[in-house]
């Protein structure tokens, strides 16, 4: 359930600024003529996003069990994929996402109001698509019905409420921080996916080694226990692991944290390259103006009209 929680509440959160950039941006420049249009698009992304997790739901209750392992293994591969990309494009283009929406606003304002509708759904639309799709796959790896979904509930509905208090100013929030530190959250909760969905492709048989158990805690973290269920529900921790889980859970994790905690690179200044040193032969001759008569070509510094010696052959 808590790993759920930060999975809504991330998401949530995402989508909320957004729609709070755009909000802010029409009211601000005068047009709230325009807001229903980002609300019906705003609608929209919520309802495309529910009808994908049902149809994914539908479609899996209709296979037979090796099919269901085999489309759940795949599809916990692909979110896995999606959540990973999402937080490292999240920390690479936070800086830039507001300008970027701004521009985006303007373009479909001079279109017209399905413009307006298109973009509003489309950017709220990719939070959703995602988090549709790793809340079932969270789903189906902790084995319940109700408490995972309830725990996305709960996340959404925070991120709702503090991004309405921020859009209000009521509530300041260090977003670099807690994006920071929900990703890695995020991480280690991809992690477990992962891992999950290496066992599910092992029952499909698809991939080998499901008897070659990597450790059997199972006597010490009973799975019915409160301490395993939230084991299982943070982590997606299993009592009876396979080498290839514990393989997948480590070569996932490691790289990925230190990747994501490794500071970014900032471009190196341009090395402007030093003017050329005079000749130590001949003087430098300083900028000839318009209005200046020409120097003596035997570089005696007079002008050549104006009582140099020195005749021109």
């Amino acid at each position: 359930m808590l790993g759920n929680f930060f999975i809504g509440l991330r998401e949530g959160l995402e989508a909320t600024l957004v729609v709070s950039i755009l909000v802010a941006y029409l009211v601000k420049s005068g047009r709230k003529d325009r807001l229903p249009m980002v609300w019906a698009g705003v609608g929209i992304a919520v309802a495309v996003s529910l009808a994908f997790g049902a149809v994914l739901s539908f479609t899996s209750a209709r296979m037979t069990f090796e099919a269901q392992e085999a489309f759940g293994g795949i599809l916990s591969v692909i979110a896995v994929g999606f959540v990973t990309w999402m937080i490292f494009w999240m920390r690479r283009a936070a800086r830039s996402l507001k300008s970027e929406l701004h521009g985006r606003v303007d373009a479909a304002l001079a279109v017209g109001s399905a413009a307006l509708v298109t973009t509003a759904a489309i950017a709220v639309g990719r939070e959703g698509l995602e988090t549709s799709l790793f809340i079932w796959t969270a789903v189906q790896a902790t084995g319940q019905t109700a408490t995972p979904l309830v725990g996305a509930a709960l996340g959404i509905a925070c991120a709702v409420l503090l991004g309405w208090l921020l859009y209000r100013r009521a509530v300041t929030l260090n977003l670099s921080r807690f994006f920071t530190w929900t990703g890695a959250a995020l991480i280690i909760v991809a992690a477990g996916v992962l891992a999950y969905g290496m066992h599910d492709l092992q029952e499909a048989g698809i991939l080998p080694g499901l008897n070659a158990l990597a450790f059997d805690v199972s006597a010490q973290v009973p799975p019915g226990s409160w301490y395993g269920t939230l084991l299982k529900g943070v982590f997606n921790f299993s009592p009876a692991s396979t080498w290839l889980e514990v393989t997948a859970w480590l070569a996932y994790a490691i790289p990925v944290m230190v990747l994501f905690f490794r500071p970014a690179k900032r471009p190196r200044p341009r090395r402007q390259r030093p003017p050329p040193a005079p000749s130590p032969d001949v003087p430098p001759i300083p900028h000839r103006r318009v209005h200046e008569q020409p120097y003596c070509p035997r570089r005696c510094r007079r002008h050549l009209h104006g009582g140099c010696s020195h005749r021109l052959r």
